[in-house]
């Protein structure tokens, strides 16, 4: 993805999943969340799970198990570890990232629905602290109409960005500056666009978000908005 446009719950997942397909949720269904929450599970909790339930039996060791080695016999760093990990122990690019992260305490709430919405409403409020508190009503009513859109869409936290899924991520909120927040759209191929919906160059660096609104007041969120995220997640049926 575009720079401007990287889930960082993704990136620390080491797979794109703000630009793919949303994971099935089964697994999540069937554990239940006790959080009520404006927020929807990021998919990238899901496959945690199951990379989880399945580490026994491709790797030898549970999680607990890998947890205890690594702390014992590993190197100390997290950077350290990974490279331990794959070149002593074998382990893919994903399970080693994944398990010398966890080794230094991050990560965990990718691991629980329950904790991941806990951690989604920090992440907010952390995107919205000090100098870009005042852009806090804009992200409201951004994220107010992005759920209007349809009864499938979900919000779905990070560090820096809320991606709005619906089968795929077709619409991102980031406040970019102190003074704007960039609202991406999932457009594909598209070429005639107001003047005001600006290319991000996404669909030749096959990112899912092609365009953005620039959003710095409350009269920028117009018509022409609401049209094209309709547009953007209608694409996405």
């Amino acid at each position: 993805m575009a720079a401007d446009f990287v889930c960082d719950c993704c990136v620390r997942a080491r797979e794109v999943l703000c630009g793919g397909a949303l994971r099935s949720e089964e697994s999540i269904m069937k554990q239940g969340t006790a959080k009520r929450s404006i927020y929807g599970v990021h998919p990238g909790v899901a496959m945690t799970i199951k990379w989880i339930g399945e580490l026994k039996q491709k790797t030898g060791r549970t999680l607990e198990e890998w947890m205890k080695f690594i702390k014992k016999e590993g190197p100390p760093t997290e950077e350290a570890r990974r490279v331990w990990l794959k070149e002593q122990h074998g382990l893919g690019t994903n399970s080693a990232w994944w398990l010398a992260e966890r080794s230094a305490g991050k990560g965990e709430e990718m691991g629980d629905p329950d904790a991941y919405l806990e951690t989604a409403e920090q992440y907010v409020e952390k995107m919205f602290a000090g100098k870009k508190e005042h852009l806090r009503p804009l992200y409201d009513a951004l994220l107010k109409l992005g759920l209007k859109t349809g009864k499938d869409v979900k919000a779905c936290p990070c560090q820096t960005i809320v991606p709005l899924y619906r089968n795929h991520v077709f619409a991102q909120i980031k406040p970019t500056t102190q003074t704007r927040i960039d609202f991406g759209l999932a457009l594909g191929d598209i070429r005639k666009t107001p003047k005001q919906l600006i290319d991000t160059g996404g669909l030749a660096k096959k990112d899912r978000i092609t365009h953005r609104f620039e959003i710095t007041s409350p009269k920028d969120i117009d018509d022409e908005v609401k049209r094209w995220l309709k547009v953007a997640y209608d694409r996405d049926s």
